[in-house]
Parts: C-alpha cells; structure tokens; sequence
C-alpha cells in the first residue's frame, strides 16, 4: 500500500462530509468498515478526519492569512486543510510528505491548475511554521473561537459561567481524541475471563475508577484490532460505553423483578446496563420515537443475551406503571463533543430553548405511570443549565408529588468523562 492511499481515503471522506448533510462519525465508520487497512493506515484516516473537523475554523483562519480572505471551492478548501493539519499537528508527517502529498492529490482529482497555489501556500507555511505556531498560541487567548476552534456563542456561555480557564480546558477536552471505554458484560461473563480473552485477542486495556461504577466494570481500551471482528464484542461479552453514561443508572438503582421505562432508550446502552443490574430479572420497557434505533437496541440486546427488554415507539400507549423511569433526553449534545466531532458546527443557540421544551414535554408525559414510592432520574449529555437543572426545577414545579432528592453533574475539564447531568426524583407514598 502507498503511503498516499490514506490520505486519499481521508480526503473523499472529507469531500462527502463538505457536499452532504451525514455526520462524520457515520461517514468514517462506513468507510473503514469496507477498507481494507492496516491498522496504522486506519489510525492515520481518522487522525486526520477527525482533526480537520475538529481544528476547522483555525484551518480556515491560516488559509485566510494567505489568501486575503478569498473562498475557495469546498473540494481544494478540503485539500488546504489536510496539508495544513499535517504541518502544524502531526509532527510525526515531515512537512514534505505532506506538501508533496497533498499537490499529487490535487493533480489526481482535477485540480491540476490549483497545483501550484497548493503548494506555494503549505511550502510558505513549512517556512514559517515556528512563528505561526506562536501566533496561533496567541490566538487561543485572544481569539478563542478562532484560536480554539469552536463556535463563539458557545464559549460566550461558558465563560460566563466557570470563567476563561475551566473554558480553555473544556475546549482542550473537545479537541482531544476520545477515549473507547468498553463496558463488561456480567450477565455473560466476568472480568477476569474478559481479560483473558482480551490478552488473546491483541487487546491492550487499562482500569478505570470512578465512585459511580464499581471496579472491574469499565475498562480504557488503548491498542485493539478493529472492535466489531473481536470475538469478544461478536459474543456479547462487553459494550462500549463511556464512564459518564453508567451515572444515571446508578442513580436510578434498578433492582431484579422491577417494571422500569426507558423512555429515551435507543441505541441502548443505558437500557442494557439496567437489564445488567437487574441481573436480567424483571421488565424493562424501552421506549424511543426512532424504529430504526429500537431494531438497533434489540440487535444489541440478542448479543449480550438480554431477554427482559420490550421495545415500543413512544406514540405507543403505556399499558402499566413503573417501579422505576428513566428519562435519559434528547438534548444538545454538548458535554459529549469530543466524541460528536462535527456537532459544534451544527448545533445552534436557538436550539437550546426548543429541546427544553421537549424535555419537559418528555417528562411530563411518563411522570404520571411512575408508582407510589417510585424513582425517576432524568439524565442528559448537555452542559446547559437549561437543559439541567432549570428542566429539574420546572418538572417540580407541575408535579407536587415528586421530590428531587439528589442531582450531579459531570464536567469534562474537571471529571475527566464526557459532560452529563443526573436528577433524581422520588414520588411519595401518599
């Protein structure tokens, strides 16, 4: 394989993302499924996938520097973002590689007249690298949006609320590679077998520990073959699951024989660690308005042998009450944006205030089937106060039965897991 064909792979990955409306998640799962790389090669792809999404304002801001502001069409605009990313973030790629990569790219796919502007803008920058990265430096404190790539009203909001350098370390979290973090599967094996096979497998893991999640549960997975082919994964023996997402189901403390709603359930991670704590005893109700996500929760339901899970739509009717609730909400994603790459050039503050409004119209609807002396916990990956706790405080406010008995809230910069949020409420006996 030539040292080229990656950064091909990654440039029409980056093509379709600029021309279509798919996540670009979705585009690189899809294309490395039907790749055949070594596994160095596929690292390499979604590096540099990943990193010009993520840094794409302040790619955009150095070819500006050069260009006097003139756009240039998506498809070269995509090519100048590669080269760049690999001059000034991967320092592993020498600066000629990537220039000489890059032109060759642009000759291959009908750029050859662009060739030489390609060029002369990534040669100019290899010559001036050390001072440009002391301005970009400079630009992180001056210009945040810029400098850290990320939309300006958003670190307006978060700067008024934890102030500038809790805010440059959220943005430094989003920027950062996630980590995988797989969750053990109980109901199928221990983790001292899971290990083992893992040893067998190439898998190279570490322990985690966190007070919500007892030891030997989730593990940061560090090297791995690709984790669909692991016999492992294809057995059901664990789900991949970050930390912060077990919260909410330990709060909810779902016990073996309870009726529980799971009204926001699909993909199902959240779904099958209760069945897990239930010791897969009881019933589970999972709810979601997508069919195509709840054929997805029960695909993943028969791989980890989880048989106590009924799915339905959320327009279908609710035939019983509930021991336990769980409302894990459609919300705005923010706390998990180092995972959801391309989410900051999506998302908008006019969002905010309407996904409120369906939280509480989401919690408002299952409130009444939970039982006397029942639990709701209601949960997000926001980190909008207005999609946390003003949610909690409205949801008292309508329902006098309930009591919010605790709530939590998990930050990037200071919890080291994705951003969530965790209330919990008991409804009285009388």
């Amino acid at each position: 394989m030539t040292a080229q064909k990656p950064r091909e792979i990654a440039c029409r990955i980056l093509w379709q993302h600029a021309t279509g409306p798919a996540w670009i998640e979705d585009l690189l799962h899809s294309t490395l499924e039907r790749a055949s790389l070594h596994p160095r090669d596929r690292a390499l792809v979604h590096e540099l996938v990943c990193g010009v999404v993520r840094w794409q304002a302040t790619l955009d801001w150095l070819i500006d520097q050069k260009t006097r502001g003139r756009r240039q069409k998506p498809d070269l605009r995509v090519l100048l973002h590669l080269g760049l990313y690999q001059i000034f973030w991967l320092d592993r790629i020498p600066d000629h590689a990537a220039v000489n990569e890059t032109v060759n790219l642009a000759r291959q796919h009908g750029l050859s007249a662009q060739a030489g502007f390609v060029n002369a803008l990534l040669r100019g920058y290899a010559r001036e690298r050390e001072s440009t990265r002391l301005q970009l430096e400079v630009l992180k404190r001056a210009q945040p949006a810029v400098g850290w790539s990320h939309p300006a009203w958003l670190i307006d909001r978060w700067q008024a609320r934890w102030g500038f350098e809790p805010t440059v370390a959220l943005l430094a979290w989003n920027n950062a590679p996630a980590y995988t973090f797989a969750r053990a599967n109980a109901l199928k094996t221990d983790p001292g077998r899971l290990l083992d096979r893992w040893r067998q497998e190439d898998v190279e893991y570490d322990f985690g520990r966190w007070d919500w999640i007892p030891e030997s549960l989730v593990f940061q997975l560090k090297t791995h073959p690709p984790l669909a082919r692991l016999g492992t994964f294809q057995d059901g023996w664990f789900y991949l699951q970050d930390p912060s997402t077990l919260l909410a189901v330990h709060a909810l403390d779902p016990q073996p024989g309870d009726v529980v709603l799971d009204a926001c359930a699909a993909p199902g991670g959240k779904t099958m660690y209760i069945a897990q704590r239930m010791a897969n005893q009881g019933r589970i109700v999972a709810q979601d308005a997508s069919a195509a996500r709840l054929g997805l929760l029960h695909d993943n339901c028969r791989r980890l042998g989880i048989t106590c899970v009924q799915t339905c739509l959320t327009t279908d009717p609710l035939s019983a009450d509930f021991d336990r609730i769980l409302v894990d909400a459609p919300c705005s994603n923010t706390g998990v944006m180092r995972r959801r790459i391309d989410l900051r050039w999506r998302i908008r503050s006019e969002a905010i205030p309407r996904l409120k409004a369906e939280q509480c119209d989401v919690l408002d609807r299952v409130a009444a089937r939970l039982k006397p002396g029942g639990r709701l916990v209601y949960s997000t990956c926001s980190l909008e106060p207005e999609e946390n706790q003003q949610v909690a405080r409205a949801l008292l406010s309508r329902r006098s039965e309930l009591r919010l008995q605790t709530e939590r809230e998990l930050l990037p910069f200071r919890d080291r897991v994705d951003g969530a949020y965790v209330a919990v409420f008991d409804r009285a006996l009388g």
